[in-house]
């Protein structure tokens, strides 16, 4: 064997002890890895509000730096990130206008939309405000609206995505238990109140989990990652109210975002 043969061989030999030792492979011709093209739209849980450290660029609709989105960028460096999420958006402010990215080529699109909707943040305020007797019956007005109304209005969300986006894995991020149920609040809510609204949560998940499966969608639960971390629970990763800041009242802190919506994104992307 020449010598030239013989340094060829003995490279190509130690390089495949090598791999063999470290458990690392050669890609075969043809193989590629396809960076990722990434939408996030939704509400105001999407945007980050909450969160602090807002784009200034994106005005009203407080996209956050430290919102899921973001951070899952910064992880995972797609080839194109676009984020149009915004703080207050309903089921038809999505359809209206945030879909504008989207395109044959999305990889990958997360939401999450429904709470507005159902007008929580008017049931968080008639809690806070009224009697007891006065939240409960808000509260069952909104579980009525679930029932009646947002299942159309999802599809109709779910749909328009599925049209402009149709290779996309689309994942459906749900809201988070507000209260820990005999928890530490000395003051505020009754613990009939906090359990109406902690059944709302879970309803209004249950319905949209149902739409996003109807469509092929994968929803994502948030309720186990928030679990320990519900207000009351001494260790929060939601806003309770918060009069000098109304608007980020009973929305994820950066570290609910981090700590509550980025794994579940990360496991169901």
């Amino acid at each position: 064997m020449k010598m030239s043969r013989l340094v060829a061989f003995s490279s190509s030999l130690l390089l495949g002890v090598a791999l063999a030792l470290t458990g690392a492979s050669v890609a075969t011709a043809g193989e590629s890895v396809q960076a990722v093209d990434y939408v996030a739209l939704g509400d105001s849980y999407s945007s980050g509000v909450g969160a602090g450290s807002y784009d200034s660029a994106s005005g009203d609709c407080k996209r956050s730096t430290r919102a899921y989105p973001v951070l899952w960028k910064a992880a995972n460096a797609p080839a194109s990130f676009a984020f149009t999420a915004c703080s207050g958006a309903r089921t038809g402010d999505v359809t209206a206008g945030q879909l504008g990215p989207l395109n044959s080529s999305t990889d990958l699109v997360s939401i999450s939309i429904g709470g507005n909707d159902a007008g929580f943040a008017d049931v968080m305020t008639t809690c806070v405000l009224q009697s007891e007797a006065t939240c409960l019956s808000r509260v069952a007005t909104a579980r009525g609206y679930v029932d009646s109304t947002l299942p159309g209005k999802l599809d109709a969300v779910y749909s328009a995505i599925s049209a402009k986006a149709p290779s996309a894995h689309v994942v459906v991020l749900g809201y988070p238990r507000f209260y820990k149920l005999g928890g530490g609040c000395l003051a505020g809510l009754s613990e009939n109140e906090r359990t109406a609204i902690n059944g709302a949560a879970d309803y209004l998940n249950a319905a949209t989990a149902k739409r996003a499966a109807d469509h092929g969608f994968t929803f994502g639960d948030v309720t186990p990652t928030f679990t320990g971390h519900e207000i009351c629970s001494g260790s929060a990763w939601l806003h309770s109210v918060n009069w000098l800041n109304i608007g980020e009242s009973y929305h994820p802190t950066a570290a609910g975002q981090s700590g509550g919506y980025l794994p579940v994104l990360d496991a169901n992307a």
